[in-house]
C-alpha cells in the first residue's frame, strides 16, 4: 500500500519512552487510517478500560491515505480518545497544514499516554520525536503560545503548532485543540485530555513526501475532481461567503436553532448575523487550507472599542449561531469577540456557548440567581456578562468551574427542572442544525458515535438537497420534514462520513466533488481496487466499530434518543408543528444497519464486516 508509511510513535509521558511502532499492513485495507484506525488501535490499548483522563487512557493524532498529497481537501487529521465530557468515544478532526507536514515527516500518527511530572510539549522533525519542557509555556493562551514555539523552531523551515489554552491546562470537559490559531480541534474535549497529561503542546516539521501508488491514474484524478468543484456551487457559496452561508439558507428553511432550540421564525436575526454580514462588517480576506481549492475560512478585523478583534481567525457559521441566535443576540462584532476569546483560551464554540444558552434559560425560568452567577446578569443577549462567563469556564472560576462540566452535569446539578431544556445526545451538546427542520439529521444524531454530530456523516448536504449521489444507492428527494423512509438514507451518509474521516478528507471539498472522485483518488494513491460498494462497506466497519467501542463503555438502546426539547413541536418559522418520529426512524435505523434490541451490533454483523474478535468482547 502507498498512501502510508506504515509508522507512528507510541510515547509516554510518564517515562519518557518513545518507541516506534508498526502494524499488520492488512489493517489500512481493513481500517483504512484516520479515526477508522484510531478506533481499532484505541481498542488495543485498552481505551475502553481506562477513565479518560487516567494516564493509561490513550490519545491518538492520526492522519488518513490522501493526507499529505495534493489531492483536494486532503488537509484534514483527527485527535481521538476517550471523551471526558461524554465518558464514551471521542474524535475531532481540524484541517490546516499540520496533517499534512506530520504525514510528510514519515509519520501515520502519534499514540500518547502516561502523564509528563511537568509540562512539556512533543517535537516531531522529520520523523524524529522528542519530548521538550515546555514549563515557559504553561499558563500562555493558545495564540501567546503557538507564536512563541513558531519562532522557536521556524528557524529554517516553518513549524505547525497544535496547542492548548488555559481551558485545557484546567481540565475543562470541552476544551479545544488549537491547530495554528486558525483551526480547531473542538469537540469532545481532547484539549482536556492534552491536559491530563501536562502536554501544553504537539509541534512538527517537514521536508518529505507521500508516497502515491499510481502517479498517472493520481493525476488524471486530481484533475478532474478540481474541474468538478470549479463548477460547484457548494465551493462557490463556501469561497464568497464562508460557512456562514448557514446561517442564510438555515433561517430560510428551519435550521437555524433559537434562543436554546424554544423558537422559530426570527429572520432579522439571520440578516445581521449570516455570511453577507459578515462579509460586510468585518472579512478581510479568505484562508485556505492545505491542498484547498475552496479557501472557507474568515480572516476578520472589528475596530469598536468594546469588541475589539485583531485581525485572525473569525467565526464560523456553528459560532455565529452557539453565541447568536442562541444567545438572542443580534451584534455580530460581539459574536467575534467571544470567539476570539474561545480561540485564545481553547474552548469549543459549540458546547461553550450551547451551555451558556442553557444557563440563560435556567437564569430566566429562576432555577439559578445572579447570586449563582458570581453577580453576573445573564439575560438574553447580555454578550458583556457572556464574555466574562466564557473566562470564567476557561479558569474554573465561581460558577464557571460548574459550566465547565458542560450542560449535561449542569442540568443534573441544577435538578429535574432543568432536564427538559438540557440539549445533548449522548452528553454531547448539538451542533447547530434543528432536527424538527430535517428529520434525518436528527436520526444521525441519535446514532453518531461520538454524541450529537453533523460530520459524522453526510447527512446535510443529502436531506439538505445539495448533491445527488446516486451512485452511493440514494434516492433522488428526501423530504425534510418526513421521518419514514430516511433509516436507509442516513446509514448510506454514515458510511461515506466515516470513510470521509477515515481518509481525512474536508467534508466541504467532499460535497463539492461527490464520492466517486474521492473514490478515484483513494485507490489511485492507496493501489486498492476499491468499488463503490467495498466503499461504503469499509465506512460501515468504522461506523459498527466505533459503536462496539461505545457498547464496552456503557452505551445502548436507550441511548439512542433525541432531547426532549428537539422533541417539542415549534410554533413559529419553517419548521413549525414538526416534530421527528424518533420511535419509527430508530426502529427502521435497527432492522437495516443490523442492531439487534439492546442496540448492540448482532454477531452476524460483526463476521460479515471482518470484526469478529469483537464477538466475545460484547457477548
Amino acid at each position: 500500500m502507498s498512501g502510508t508509511f506504515n509508522k507512528f510513535f507510541a510515547i509516554d509521558l510518564s517515562t519518557g519512552s518513545i518507541n516506534e511502532k508498526r502494524m499488520d499492513p492488512e489493517y489500512f485495507k481493513i481500517y483504512v487510517g484516520g479515526s477508522a484506525l484510531a478506533a481499532r488501535l484505541f481498542l488495543e490499548e485498552g481505551g475502553t478500560e481506562a477513565a479518560p483522563m487516567a494516564p493509561e487512557s490513550p490519545l491518538f493524532i492520526m492522519a488518513g491515505p490522501l493526507v499529505g498529497t495534493t489531492f483536494p481537501g486532503s488537509s484534514r487529521f483527527v485527535m481521538c480518545a476517550r471523551s471526558p465530557l461524554t465518558g464514551i468515544w471521542g474524535e475531532s478532526a481540524s484541517g490546516g497544514t499540520f496533517g499534512a507536514d506530520m504525514k510528510k515527516s514519515g509519520l501515520d500518527g502519534v499514540a500518547v499516554t502516561g502523564k509528563a511530572g511537568r509540562p512539556v510539549y512533543i517535537f516531531i522533525d522529520d520523523g524524529t520525536v522528542s519530548i521538550e519542557n515546555a514549563d515557559d509555556f504553561w499558563g500562555k493562551d493558545t495564540y501567546e503560545t503557538i507564536d512563541a514555539l513558531k519562532k522557536k523552531h521556524s528557524e529554517d523551515r516553518s513549524a505547525r503548532v497544535l496547542a492548548i489554552g488555559p481551558a485545557g491546562e484546567n481540565r475543562v470537559k470541552f476544551a479545544a485543540v488549537s491547530n495554528d490559531k486558525a483551526h480547531y480541534f473542538g469537540r469532545c474535549g481532547m484539549g482536556a485530555v492534552m491536559g491530563s497529561k501536562n502536554l501544553k503542546a504537539v509541534i512538527v516539521r517537514s521536508t518529505g513526501k507521500v508516497p502515491i501508488a499510481d502517479e498517472e491514474a493520481y493525476k488524471a484524478g486530481r484533475k478532474s475532481a478540481l474541474e468538478t468543484i470549479k463548477g460547484s456551487m457548494v465551493a462557490e457559496s463556501m469561497h464568497e461567503l464562508g460557512t456562514n452561508i448557514g446561517m442564510d439558507i438555515g433561517m430560510m428553511t428551519g435550521d437555524v436553532p433559537i434562543k436554546n432550540w424554544s423558537k422559530g421564525g426570527e429572520l432579522e436575526l439571520g440578516e445581521v448575523l449570516g455570511g453577507p454580514a459578515l462579509v460586510e462588517k468585518m472579512l478581510k480576506k479568505r484562508g485556505f487550507c492545505y491542498a484547498c481549492p475552496i479557501g472557507c475560512k474568515p480572516i476578520v478585523t472589528v475596530d469598536t472599542a468594546e469588541y475589539k478583534v485583531e485581525e485572525g481567525p473569525g467565526p464560523e457559521y456553528e459560532t455565529c449561531a452557539t453565541f447568536g441566535t442562541m444567545l438572542m443576540n443580534n451584534n455580530l462584532y460581539a459574536v467575534a469577540h467571544v470567539n476570539e476569546l474561545c480561540n485564545r483560551f481553547g474552548l469549543d464554540t459549540i458546547s461553550c456557548g450551547t451551555t451558556i444558552a442553557f444557563v440563560m434559560e435556567a437564569y430566566e425560568k429562576g432555577l439559578l440567581s445572579r447570586d449563582n452567577l458570581d453577580g453576573l446578569d445573564l439575560s438574553w443577549g447580555n454578550m458583556s456578562a457572556v464574555a466574562e462567563l466564557v473566562k470564567k469556564i476557561a479558569h474554573r472560576d465561581g460558577f464557571g468551574d460548574r459550566a465547565a462540566e458542560g450542560s449535561r452535569a449542569l442540568a443534573e446539578s441544577i435538578g429535574e427542572a432543568a432536564r427538559d431544556f438540557v440539549v445533548t445526545v449522548k452528553g454531547l451538546e448539538l451542533p447547530m442544525h434543528d432536527p424538527r427542520g430535517f428529520h434525518g439529521m436528527g436520526l444521525a444524531y441519535m446514532n453518531s458515535n461520538r454524541g450529537a454530530c453533523h460530520l459524522q456523516h453526510t447527512v446535510q448536504p443529502v436531506e439538505q438537497g445539495m448533491v445527488a449521489w446516486d451512485a452511493a444507492g440514494f434516492e433522488e428527494d428526501y423530504p425534510a420534514t418526513e421521518s419514514r423512509g430516511k433509516a436507509k438514507m442516513v446509514a448510506i451518509a454514515e458510511n461515506l462520513g466515516q470513510m470521509a474521516n477515515a481518509v481525512c478528507l474536508c467534508h466541504f471539498v467532499y460535497w463539492a466533488m461527490g464520492p466517486e472522485h474521492l473514490l478515484d483518488g483513494f485507490n489511485s494513491v492507496t493501489g486498492f481496487e476499491f468499488d463503490m460498494n467495498a466503499f461504503l462497506e469499509a465506512g460501515r466497519r468504522a461506523w459498527v466499530l466505533k459503536r462496539a467501542l461505545n457498547n464496552l463503555m456503557g452505551v445502548n438502546e436507550v441511548d439512542d434518543k433525541l432531547p426532549k426539547r428537539v422533541l417539542t413541536a415549534l410554533t413559529e418559522g419553517m419548521a413549525e408543528g414538526s416534530v421527528p418520529d424518533e420511535a419509527l426512524m430508530k426502529k427502521e435505523y435497527y432492522e437495516i444497519c443490523g442492531l439487534n434490541e439492546k442496540g448492540f451490533p448482532t454477531s452476524e454483523l460483526l463476521g460479515s464486516l471482518n470484526l469478529e474478535f469483537l464477538k466475545e468482547k460484547l457477548y
